[in-house]
């Protein structure tokens, strides 16, 4: 995918987890990313660990300045050609104790941050001459469901339902918008699970093996590329065949 090279991409929530693997995939293939985040010693890590084709700008996607900054400083040096809206949060709660506030907090993360950071965006997407937005929803919501994260799984619902109309509204703009929806993957945060706890999710994926953050960057690399300029408002499951079996005995 060529036509990656020398675009202008920013990632949200691209310090840690699947959002950093997103930005050195695109850094691999010769793009200007800016990944931002919002602690600033988890962005000037990434920061290093990525490469000098990867800044960080620090922000908050809740807050609607923050955000709105952090996009016109990384638009400042080159405009925008992808926004790729990863920011997110996975608290667990069963319902019997799902507070007001923690469902506040998750919709503000996972839907206002996304809405926010498309909205600061929007103005330099449109001076692109492909422009992209790729969003990063999840199984968990739009087909699978677990206990604990209701909230969670509503978000991510929620965000492929924004993105069927924003794909409308969009294509007079030449722009696209499409969702990634990953599967179980190895991030920071699963890898302290233990082996037994690794070990029980990947026996529940065909492919018997959890994901790496990169393979979901790819996906959204291609989403993000002149060669997919004709799908828009779509999705791609990148879940090792997870979603598939009607049942565990079905991988056996």
């Amino acid at each position: 995918m060529t036509s990656l090279k020398n675009k202008s991409v920013v990632v949200t929530g691209g310090t840690k987890g699947i959002g950093k693997g997103i930005a050195r995939v695109f850094a691999g293939h010769g793009a200007r990313v800016c990944i931002i985040g919002r602690t600033e010693t988890d962005g000037r890590n990434a920061e290093r660990d990525l490469g000098g084709g990867v800044k960080f700008n620090q922000a908050d996607v809740c807050k609607k300045e923050d955000v709105t900054r952090a996009i016109e400083t990384a638009a400042a040096s080159g405009g925008i050609d992808v926004l790729c809206a990863n920011a997110g949060i996975l608290p667990q709660a069963r319902l019997e104790e799902l507070t007001e506030a923690a469902w506040d907090e998750i919709f503000a993360t996972n839907l206002k941050g996304m809405l926010f950071s498309i909205q600061a965006a929007l103005p330099h997407l449109k001076k692109s001459a492909a422009g992209r937005i790729v969003l990063t929803s999840s199984i968990t919501g739009p087909i699978t469901g677990y206990p604990g994260w209701s909230h969670y799984g509503a978000t991510k619902a929620a965000m492929l339902g924004f993105m069927r109309t924003a794909a409308i509204e969009l294509a007079k703009s030449k722009i696209t918008i499409n969702a990634v929806l990953p599967g179980n993957v190895l991030t920071e945060g699963l890898s302290q699970m233990g082996k037994e706890y690794l070990d029980g999710m990947s026996a529940a994926v065909p492919l018997r093996r959890l994901g790496t953050v990169d393979e979901i960057g790819h996906a959204v690399a291609f989403l993000a590329s002149e060669e997919a300029g004709y799908i828009t408002g779509q999705t791609i499951v990148v879940d090792g065949g997870q979603t598939l079996p009607e049942s565990p005995q079905a991988l056996e």
